[in-house]
Formats: structure tokens, sequence, C-alpha cells
């Protein structure tokens, strides 16, 4: 049994609060981490959101601003043009891919102008059928979030996108928990293989929760892609901050994922590894003389001491060697070979 490298997104997400210099040490961050991906957000807030649209609860409690209506908030946290082509030339830079999220068709046509290789579908656009039909007919593959989502909505999401000319090999589906942070007991991590079963998709999972034990567990359970927020410092204002990892936390989680697939790279069958063999003598014990033994001497148990090294007559022998004669007289706790019995 062997796995492919889980490809990890580091979800910078709107966690620059609009100010490009905090997104390119994002970048930089996601990169000496060791993530696959930084993926940023792409929108035009007129084009997601109703004047009249209320923020989340955990936003109002992470803004500190007294403004309950999404647009304002979203407003001070798009990026422009420039904005992504700089970006885009920051990544190149800093060695590690680019990738933003659109929220709209016109977002997905201008993702689709700069040359992305894959695309990401957040949780909030599966029961959006015009965004699923255009995002389907780049024939890119697409890693489909599920948050909120029931399992009939995500069929239905998928069948959407088969429809639109996109492969099942081509979809990665992330299991999701849209609240921030999550709650463990909501974390349903199953519900990733389950999906996988039913479905016939590669699957991942979008992280939420507080930590990096969630998405090492993920790996663990066979995870393809793996999400999750980060951000330059925890404290600062905005809607995300207060769910994301800070940098050394985002370096720990990375290699925690790096060393999973390593502990699950293998074949499955047991069998001493080339590291280990070389303990074998010193770790295990082997059939001693417990006294004095004399030639003639008909051995019994009480004449028998299993002892290290592990170099001579295993224990698992024990029953052979009892009832033997002695034909080369011992010392006690000298170690037996087969060459001292008739």
């Amino acid at each position: 049994m062997s796995t492919q490298k889980v490809l990890i997104i580091a979800e910078a997400g709107v966690n620059h609060n609009g100010d490009l210099e905090k997104a390119v040490e994002l970048i930089k961050v996601a990169s000496a981490a060791g993530a696959d991906f930084v993926k940023f957000q792409t929108f035009k807030a007129e084009n997601i959101v109703s004047r009249k649209a209320k923020k989340a609860a955990y936003q109002i409690q992470n803004m500190h601003d007294n403004e309950s209506l999404q647009f304002n908030m979203l407003k001070n946290l798009e990026l422009d043009d420039d904005a992504h082509h700089f970006l885009i030339e920051e990544c190149k830079k800093h060695d590690i891919a680019f990738l933003s999220t659109a929220f709209d068709v016109e977002g997905i046509d201008y993702l689709d102008t700069l040359g992305l290789s894959i695309f990401k579908s957040p949780s909030g656009e599966i029961t959006n059928r015009p965004y699923l039909e255009r995002i389907a007919s780049l024939g890119k593959p697409i890693i489909l979030s599920t948050g909120m989502a029931s399992f009939v909505e995500v069929e239905a999401a998928i069948q959407v996108l088969n429809e639109n000319g996109v492969k099942k090999d081509d979809i990665t589906v992330l299991h999701c928990n849209t609240e921030y942070p999550t709650p463990m007991k909501d974390v349903n991590l199953h519900t990733m293989n389950w999906m996988s079963e039913k479905l016939g998709v590669s699957i991942g999972y979008s992280d939420h929760t507080l930590g990096i034990e969630v998405p090492i567990a993920a790996t663990a359970l066979g995870a393809k892609v793996i999400e999750k927020h980060f951000t330059l410092d925890r404290t600062l204002p905005g809607p995300d901050h207060k769910a994301s990892l800070e940098p050394d936390e985002l370096k720990s989680m990375v290699l925690g994922i790096r060393n999973i697939e390593l502990a699950i790279s293998g074949d499955g069958i047991k069998k001493p590894t080339e590291s280990e063999k070389k303990n074998i003598e010193i770790a295990r014990k082997s059939i001693h003389a417990k006294k004095d033994l004399v030639i003639g001497q008909i051995i019994s148990e009480n004449d028998l001491i299993p002892l290290r090294p592990g170099s001579g007559i295993s224990p698992m022998e024990w029953n052979k060697v009892v009832g033997k004669r002695v034909t080369k007289s011992c010392s006690a706790f000298e170690l037996l070979t087969w060459d001292m019995f008739e």
C-alpha cells in the first residue's frame, strides 16, 4: 500500500486585511512552511453579497468594528487585478504555487485568464448551479468544499460538474465544517471516507478547527488534499484570524502531514524493516544455561533461562531443548548452541 503526496493548501484567504505587504508575508510564511499552494480569495463585494446581508456571528465577534453588514467588510478585503498579478509574481519568487477561490462566475472567468491549473469551489457555492456550470466548463481539476452541505447537495453538485465536462477523476471533494472555529465534536472526520466510497471521488479535508491534529489525522485516514487557514498573527482584526494557524503552527502541521505520509507509505506487509534488523539480536533473547551443565546431564526446565542477546537458540525452541543430553559442559549463564547436545 502506498500513498501519493498530499496536496497542502495554505489558506491565506483574506488574512492580508487588504494590505499587500501582509499578503507577501503570508506567501513567504506558506513557502517556508513547505505548503504546495498559498490560496487567496478573488471577489468584488457587489457581485457576491447584497448591501443588507448580515455578517456571521464569528465575523462580528472577530472584527470588533460594530459593523453588522458583510458588504463593507468584504469591500475592504478585495484584491484588484494589479494585486493578483503582483502576488502571482511573488509566489514565483518564493517557489510556491498561487491559488485563489472565486465566488462568482465573473471571478471564475478572471482566474482562468491568470492561467490557474486547478480551481477551488468554496463551500458557500455548492448550491450555486451557474457557478458550478461555469467552473466545470473550464475542463480543469476541481477541489470542491462541502461545508454546511448535506450528502444529497454534494451529490447534486457533482452531477452538475459531471454534466458540464468534469470527470470524477478530476474532482476532489473536501469534507469541511463551516464554523470558525469548528468544535471538535462536529468534525465527524469519518464522513470524508464515507463520501469517497459513496461518490467514487478523491477526498480531502478543509479544516477550521483550532490546532493541527485534525488535518494530520485526516492525512492518516487517506486525505489527498488538506486546506488550512493561516495568519501572521491570530490577534489581528479580521473575520478569519482567530481560527487560523500562526506561522510556527503551519510549519508544524506541514511537517506532521509529511511525516504521516511516510508512515503510511509502506506495502502493508508485516516484516522487519531494514532500520530495525540490527536490533534483533540486541533486543531478543536466546536460551542460556541457568546453572552449570555437565556432560551426560539430561536438561530440565530449571536448567534453562532466556537471556539477551538473541544470537543463540530461540526460546521458541524451548521444548526441543528440554530433555536433551549434554555433550559439552558449560558454565551458568552461558549461551547454549545445538552442538552442546546429542
